[in-house]
């Protein structure tokens, strides 16, 4: 196979992100000829497997051993580093989530090969394909491209690809094999890391509810928080209302916080700074309230209301109730 898509595993489901790592192979894989294939591995192994032989992909590899029934990024990086190896694909995709900030850069070291994070997009340069990376806090994008035939190590970012413009198709599955010694594993891995206690990773949310300056002070913030409980959202914020104290870091989006892509962005007081554009602009709906008719986050907005959001919040609160 030519491209390599190393699966992450979110309670027995194929990750999201994932999902749109498999998507960005489809396309680059059909622009340059290039054929896709699949990894399966973990304690799921076998449900991912299964889940993946949907798509439209080549083949589909399934690593069970016993060393990877529970996440280390010693195991993990020992395996897919052999994998690579023996499977010698010219691209291995993934998509960027902590895990994988985790391991790879020990497979990068392991194999010697480069490894090219959060990339954004991809272009055509010589019939081969360059891909992007934002730089200097998403100020610039830079275009890099494998200088041989591989294999390299590419992430995306959150967005980058839609996991919606996934195709579903039939694939062969085969099982391989990996030599892990006990011995390589030295790190204890605690559970899944999770955005607050009791709550989810923003990047994998549906809903979000995001403010910003324009929510006043950070007495208010509990008419956005009500409004996101009855929306059945998450809350995040832009880099003002963090940096104010008045939520912490974990509710951050932009170029210094996470990247999401939910089906619907709530903007409630945000201007639009690049910083924060860079972090939402994947999302599939966005509706923008501001009471600055020239706020710049209403030029990517689907639905846009110029209006003081906090008259606009509590009415908006009561009506979905």
């Amino acid at each position: 196979m030519d491209i390599l898509v190393v699966l992450e595993d979110k309670n027995g489901n194929i990750h999201r992100m994932s999902q749109e790592a498999i998507t960005g192979a489809q396309q680059i894989g059909s622009e340059f000829n290039l054929s896709v294939g699949i990894l399966a591995m973990g304690s799921n192994a076998a449900a991912l497997s299964e889940q993946a032989a949907q798509y439209d992909v080549e083949e589909v590899l399934t690593l069970e051993n016993e060393h990877l029934n529970h996440y280390t990024a010693d195991g993990y990086g020992a395996a897919v580093a052999q994998v690579v190896t023996n499977e010698n694909p010219k691209y291995v995709f993934f998509g960027y989530t902590y895990q994988v900030r985790d391991y790879v850069p020990r497979v990068s070291a392991k194999l010697k090969r480069p490894f090219l994070n959060d990339a954004v997009s991809y272009s055509t340069e010589g019939g081969n394909p360059v891909f992007s990376k934002q730089v200097l806090n998403a100020k610039l994008v830079t275009a890099l491209q494998p200088s041989d035939g591989g294999p390299i190590l590419i992430s995306f970012q959150s967005a980058a690809f839609s996991s919606e413009n996934i195709q579903s198709g039939s694939a062969n599955a085969r099982t391989i094999s990996v030599d892990i010694d006990a011995a390589v594993i030295k790190t204890v891995t605690e559970d899944p890391f999770q955005e607050e206690a009791g709550g989810v990773d923003l990047s994998s949310a549906e809903l979000i509810v995001s403010i910003g300056r324009g929510i006043g002070k950070e007495e208010n913030i509990p008419l956005a928080q009500e409004l996101a409980k009855v929306m059945g959202a998450e809350l995040a914020s832009s880099r003002p209302v963090v940096d104010s104290g008045w939520l912490t870091p974990h509710h951050q989006i932009g170029s210094s916080g996470q990247t999401v892509a939910p089906k619907l962005y709530l903007a409630l007081g945000i201007s639009g700074a690049i910083q924060h554009v860079v972090g939402m602009k994947g999302s599939k709906n966005i509706v923008v309230v501001n009471k600055d008719p020239d706020a710049p986050l209403f030029e990517l907005a689907d639905y846009g209301v110029v209006g003081d959001v906090l008259e606009i919040i509590p009415k908006l609160t009561e009506a979905l109730k």
